[in-house]
């Protein structure tokens, strides 16, 4: 390629990326910005990021304006002699009383902002968050019935992302819907009432994070601390836990949904009623005798949900996660042994004994006893689960 054909061609690229490059970088532009938030306080942070960011704007195109207007016009080639003056008073005053001002301007907003943040009284509604390796457990504070128990639930990866992320499933991750950023249970709130939330954790560190919604606490065992958001509009709004809190850190996202205030008391009422439900339900099949069958059933879809993760589909292990298949815990092990081991956990394995009812328990200590070729013909009931 000639000389003058090659310059053509830079031209002409350099031309296409003068013309169109700045629209590019306009459509990309709200990747880059801040999330829009749905809540107030969360609308009120934008703003004054937004403030902030464009005080940055106009101070560093006149600095560098000045900087570029000095080098072009007052540079030695040209002739220019350096003024000889050691201090101005006038100067001095002026390039000391702008940045004030300017800090002042940007510190009464910011300080409104975080103190309002940090205001998590008068609230209409608090739910407990505690992090778990790797779900979220949920307590309605407000919510209670007469025995004292209210709305309280887990809530873990759905089951489509859970199955599409295991290794060899082969599964096409981009026709999941919400891939990752689902869950079997989602948080309810109504819209326009202040949502208290109180994030701890009964393992490690989490952090209960949802960016539309302008929320983020850490979640530290031992310790209990305060958030708030005020969901202005109704939707679902998703998030993830923003802490390296173990290998599957990845896996426990956070889904709120915001209902109209009659649509959230509907969904109250009939959540506390499902809660009494599944209380009834648990203290009957404490005392119920299942078949192998039935236990096999279960366990399977509780191993599935809860185990695979870290022992693997097929209970091979993997890494620091031992084998299920062949050990001797699920196998020459005493059975009383394997749910103690399930119920208190051990080591790096988190225990279930608050995650899991009697009979999940029993179904899984079941199923993995007599899954893989284990084969040992051990039946585990409800009744024989103790926490």
């Amino acid at each position: 390629m000639s000389a003058s054909k090659l310059t053509k061609k830079l031209g002409g690229l350099l031309l296409t990326a003068l013309l169109f490059g700045p629209a590019m970088a306009f459509a990309e532009y709200s990747t880059l910005n801040l999330t829009k938030s749905a809540s107030k306080i969360g609308q009120d942070m934008y703003d004054l990021h937004m403030l902030v960011l464009w005080i940055c704007v106009v101070a560093g195109v006149l600095v560098f304006g000045v900087i570029i207007y000095s080098m072009i016009y007052h540079r030695k080639s040209k002739g220019a002699q350096p003024a000889h003056f050691h201090e101005n008073t006038t100067v001095e005053v002026v390039w000391t009383t702008i940045p004030l001002i300017i800090l002042v301007a940007i510190a009464v907003p910011a300080t409104k902002t975080l103190l309002e943040y940090e205001d998590t009284t008068n609230s209409d509604l608090t739910i407990k968050a505690t992090g778990w390796q790797w779900k979220w457990e949920y307590d309605y504070i407000d919510d209670k019935v007469a025995d004292g128990k209210g709305i309280h639930f887990f809530s873990s990866l759905s089951k489509e992302s859970n199955e599409a992320r295991q290794l060899g499933s082969g599964a096409d991750v981009s026709k999941v819907e919400h891939y990752l950023l689902d869950v079997d249970k989602r948080i309810v709130v109504p819209v326009g009432k202040k949502v208290r939330v109180l994030t701890t954790a009964a393992d490690v560190i989490h952090s209960w994070w949802v960016p539309e919604l302008a929320v983020k606490r850490d979640a530290v065992p031992g310790f209990i601390n305060e958030s708030w958001f005020q969901a202005e509009k109704e939707g679902v709004y998703r998030g993830q836990c923003a802490e390296l809190c173990g290998k599957d850190h990845g896996f426990m996202p956070i889904v709120v949904e915001v209902k109209s205030v009659e649509d959230y008391k509907q969904w109250a009422s009939t959540a506390k009623a499902a809660a009494a439900q599944e209380q009834a339900a648990a203290d009957a099949a404490s005392g119920k005798v299942y078949s192998k069958a039935e236990l096999m059933a279960k366990g399977k879809d509780v191993y599935t949900n809860t185990c695979a993760a870290c022992h693997q589909a097929e209970g091979q292990g993997g890494g620091p996660f031992p084998a299920l298949k062949g050990s001797k815990v699920a196998t020459t092990g005493s059975i009383a042994d394997h749910i103690g081991l399930i119920v208190k956990g051990k080591g790096i394995m988190p225990p279930f004994g608050a995650q899991l009812s009697a009979l999940d328990i029993a179904a899984v200590t079941t199923y993995e006893r007599n899954a893989w070729g284990n084969n040992t013909g051990d039946v585990v009931q409800p009744s024989q689960v103790s926490k």
